[in-house]
Parts: C-alpha cells; sequence; structure tokens
C-alpha cells in the first residue's frame, strides 16, 4: 500500500503531505491515523526538527471523512458499541497525535479543508491559506456530528458564535472569510502558498528548539489552566531553559553581537 503521508526533511523542518490526491486526501478509510501518530512520535523523539508544515498534494487540503466508506456504517452488520470504538482507535488519534506534539506545526492549506480536513487545519498551531481554500465544518450535511475533535478545535479558533455558524449550517467560507475570522494568519497566491509556509518554518526554527517546545506547551496548557497553575509550570520551565546550553550560547550570542548556532 501506498504511504499516505509523504514526509520530507530540510533542515530542521519536516513536511507531511497528505498523498492520496485522487481522492482528496481523506482521513478515513486508509492509513492516516497510524501514519500521523507515527510520525509525530517520530518528529517528537528528534529533538532536531524544530518546525512541522502538513499540507495536501493536489488541489484538496484534506476533504474528511471518505464518505464511500461511511456506507459500511449502514444496516445492522455495525454495532453502535463497534462505531465509537473505530472512532476512538481511528481519526480520533489524529487530533490527539497532533495536539500533543510539541513541535510547532502550520497548516499550509492548499485548498478546501472540508469535515475532518477543516479540523485538522485547526489542529495546527499555525494557518496560511492558499487564494484557493476554502473551510467547511461540513459533518451535519451528511446528518453526523464532528467526531474527531471539531467542537472543541473550532470555537478556539474562530469562537463559539462563527463556529456554530459553521457547524450549524456546514457551509463552506472562502479563503478571505477566513483570514477576517482570525482562521488563518494570512493569506497568500496559491503558487507562493508553500514558499511562505517554509520560510515561516525557518524563521521559527531559527531558535532554540528546547525553548520553542516548551513555549508551545506553555501556549497549549493556557488553554484550560488558571492564571496561578499557568505561571507555576512557566517557573519550572524556565528554571529548565535557563540550564539549556541552548539558553546560554543565545545570550552569549546577543553579549558578542553575532548570530547564536544552536545544535537542537
Amino acid at each position: 500500500m501506498t504511504a499516505f503521508l509523504k514526509i520530507e526533511r530540510d533542515g530542521a523542518v519536516v513536511t507531511l503531505t497528505l498523498n492520496q490526491p485522487e481522492l482528496r486526501n481523506p482521513l478515513t478509510g486508509n492509513s492516516a491515523a497510524d501514519e500521523f501518530v507515527v510520525a509525530c512520535n517520530d518528529i517528537a523523539a528528534d529533538e532536531t526538527v524544530r518546525a512541522v508544515i502538513v499540507t495536501g498534494a493536489g488541489k484538496a487540503f484534506s476533504t474528511g471523512g471518505n464518505v464511500r466508506d461511511m456506507t459500511r456504517y449502514h444496516g445492522d452488520a455495525i454495532a453502535p458499541a463497534r462505531i465509537r470504538q473505530d472512532y476512538r482507535e481511528g481519526i480520533q488519534r489524529i487530533p490527539l497525535a497532533l495536539h500533543n506534539l510539541d513541535v510547532p506545526t502550520i497548516a499550509a492549506v492548499n485548498g478546501p479543508a472540508i469535515g475532518a480536513g477543516c479540523d485538522l487545519a485547526c489542529m495546527c498551531d499555525i494557518r496560511i491559506a492558499s487564494e484557493n481554500a476554502s473551510f467547511a465544518e461540513s459533518f451535519v450535511k451528511l446528518g453526523i456530528i464532528p467526531g474527531d475533535g471539531g467542537a472543541w478545535l473550532l470555537p478556539r479558533t474562530v469562537g463559539m458564535s462563527r463556529a456554530a455558524e459553521m457547524t450549524f449550517t456546514g457551509e463552506a467560507i472562502d479563503a478571505q472569510t477566513a483570514l477576517q475570522w482570525g482562521m488563518v494568519s494570512r493569506v497568500v497566491p496559491h503558487d507562493e502558498l508553500l514558499d511562505h509556509a517554509r520560510d515561516l518554518a525557518n524563521r521559527i526554527a531559527a531558535n532554540p528548539g528546547p525553548a520553542l517546545r516548551m513555549a508551545k506547551k506553555l501556549l497549549r496548557e493556557g488553554q484550560h489552566l488558571r492564571i496561578d497553575s499557568l505561571l507555576e509550570m512557566s517557573a519550572a520551565f524556565q528554571a529548565l531553559a535557563h540550564k539549556t546550553p541552548e539558553h546560554r550560547e543565545a545570550v552569549q550570542a546577543f553579549i558578542e553581537k553575532r548570530p547564536p548556532k544552536f545544535t537542537t
């Protein structure tokens, strides 16, 4: 079987390309969940990786669930309890893998991001959209709900009112609307999307890895911790950061007025 994820490494940046363009890069009915989990585990274990780009091959970023594959749940052959477990063992592993990955992630959304594809973009820390991109939380159009964490992800990306509008209508928004709603950081010409994503990834990767990973963890934990709890966590992380060779190199480079040299 051909791998779903195409994995490329350029210096400290790893690019994960959803590579089933003939089916518009679905996230179910294939090995997507298994491959995302393995890729995220490998990236987390490699301290020299400092940024990750997630993008799609072909015209779509991802159109989410494989609709034809959903027909296997029709009828009485598969019980609801088994379907519930299929979600737990399948697509729900993707948001857990990406959310828990402590390396900064950038979604380079090259085209339609529909259903679980929209949620996949929201799983990343930063989103950059091609002018050809569109976003739809379209589950209701198929008579289902966001089974991959979209009800948690989308309100944290665009706010509750707009998340509710997208979820209840199932309608798509274009790239410029996504920019106005804060879903993406910028909209760029389609042919320049990966150049912009790589430039941003390289600017992130120019910073020391330990500080990047701890900063991302604090941002994630800050979404649900009280301020006093986050301050305690920040103090502990800062104590670790002060003892890293990367911090010493950054300070020395600043004093000596030269670019720092980081190994991780």
